[in-house]
């Protein structure tokens, strides 16, 4: 374990691309062969969404330089709740700790996306998306990539994490968001299993179901507890899923990356109805 932190801490940056890649490419592969979703164009829809990569580089670079900063303080200070109880002094109940408890704070964050109006108005990009798989986990705005980020800080600076454990909670959820978006569905007796504890495409895609109360559901990152505890858990028939969001389903708005860029800035949209 100890040889799997050191790596961590010395691993370039090019490798977590390098790793990122792979994932997508793997998922993407794993859709063309066992895809539920077959009428659109795959190349022309994840083109759109591959653009906000570029569009997100510089924040991610001026919030990497945050987080460093974030963790260099905690660590010289010895700040926050993994310093405060001297019984976090192993590497796996400092990571799991770590990792609870940063899941626990994404929970929180994407619960208030939905709840907070200006915040759903840059949220409903991603949520906009008439077929969800694995590029719809890069289409997030800009706007709410800070926002996201701005979160996680605070988590950061309030739980003390080290960066060993935080860069491999990184690589954990980044994978696991990425699983998360496949199009494609686990067999329902294996998904009740493997979904008691963590988030499925099978609970995913409940969340972007295009009508509420499906919306505000399976609000959780990695783990799905969040939501049993807290009431936000469903389900739902696969064949009643429809992908997108009810307040922009016109292909103009939603299919569009300049119009997607200026969603946010735009009169906020109620729902016009409930899921039946």
């Amino acid at each position: 374990m100890k040889s799997l932190f050191h790596a961590l801490l010395n691993t370039p940056d090019k490798w977590q691309i390098v790793f990122f890649t792979f994932i997508l490419f793997l998922s993407w592969n794993i859709e063309l062969i066992a895809g539920i979703t077959n009428d659109f164009k795959k190349l022309k829809h994840a083109s759109v969404n591959a653009k906000f990569i570029f569009s997100n580089i510089p924040f991610q670079f001026l919030l990497g330089l945050a987080f460093t900063l974030t963790i260099h303080y905690t660590t010289l200070h010895h700040f926050g709740i993994i310093y405060f109880y001297g019984y976090f002094q192993n590497h796996w109940v400092i990571f799991i700790a770590s990792f609870i408890l940063l899941d626990f704070g994404e929970y929180i964050y994407h619960f208030l996306m939905h709840k907070i109006k200006r915040f759903w108005m840059f949220h409903v990009v991603h949520h906009s998306d008439p077929v969800v798989d694995v590029s719809t986990s890069l289409r997030e705005h800009p706007g709410e990539n800070i926002i996201r980020n701005t979160f996680t800080l605070l988590w950061v600076l309030l739980i003390g994490v080290p960066f060993w454990a935080f860069l491999l909670r990184q690589v954990i959820q980044t994978a696991s968001n990425v699983f998360a978006h496949l199009n494609c569905r686990l067999p329902e007796k294996l998904d009740k299993i493997v979904g008691l504890i963590f988030i499925t495409p099978n609970l995913h895609h409940v969340h972007h179901h295009y009508q509420k109360p499906y919306t505000d559901c399976n609000y959780g990152d990695v783990l799905s507890i969040w939501d049993r505890i807290f009431g936000s858990f469903c389900r739902m028939p696969a064949s009643r899923i429809i992908f997108g969001v009810d307040t922009f389903m016109d292909t103009k708005e939603n299919g569009k990356y300049i119009s997607l860029v200026k969603m946010p800035f735009g009169k906020y949209r109620s729902s016009p109805s409930r899921a039946k």
